[in-house]
């Protein structure tokens, strides 16, 4: 497979430092920008897919009128962090 380039980016002075500054070892700031922008693909990706889910939730909803109440999902949620909290502490 070829590769392609990122478009140049200009920045200031104190941001190209700030990136310097949290280099790892061996690490280049090419690669350190590669990977962030990785990252935000895949953070971007994520968040769509759940926006997608949620909406796609919304309209299950409404079309069957079947409804969870928020009490429901909140203790739902507590006892999935406790039930996490518990198993961090063992």
């Amino acid at each position: 497979m070829k590769t392609a380039s990122i478009p140049s980016l200009r920045v200031d002075p104190e941001l190209r430092h700030a990136a310097e500054g949290v280099l790892r070892e061996g690490e280049t700031l090419s690669s350190f920008v590669e990977q962030s922008l990785r990252v935000n693909i895949e953070r971007r990706r994520v968040r769509q897919e759940f926006i997608a889910r949620g909406l796609a939730s919304r309209d299950e909803a409404r079309r069957t009128g079947e409804y969870i109440p928020a009490e429901d999902v909140l203790r739902e949620m507590d006892d999935m962090l406790a039930r996490t909290e518990a198993k961090v502490r063992d």
